[in-house]
């Protein structure tokens, strides 16, 4: 079973910085999939900052969600490493 998200922080460039209930955190760069089907709506960049936590994994307001086991597999680098909130962050949303 993967964890929950707890915190979605939207990042420059299409990048989140997911929390987990466990404790670890992730970076999950988004670019890759914004030309595909559903995840085309988050190309203009004020839709993508409109991203929430919801149960157990991250959603937008224009109906776009992601599997929770998705978000936890595809976070680059090490999930217990703290990301730089302040710097990097122009907006968090929790639950």
């Amino acid at each position: 079973m993967y964890p929950s998200v707890k915190n979605v922080f939207v990042g420059e460039d299409f990048v989140l910085f997911i929390d987990f209930d466990n404790g670890e955190q992730g970076r999950l760069d988004m670019k890759p999939f914004l030309d595909f089907g559903v995840f085309r709506r988050l190309k203009d960049h004020n839709a993508f900052k409109r991203v929430r936590v919801a149960f157990d994994t991250i959603e937008w307001d224009s109906g776009v969600d992601l599997d929770p086991e998705f978000v936890y597999a595809k976070c680059q680098g090490p999930k217990n490493a703290k990301h730089a909130i302040g710097g990097d962050a122009d907006n968090s949303r929790s639950s």
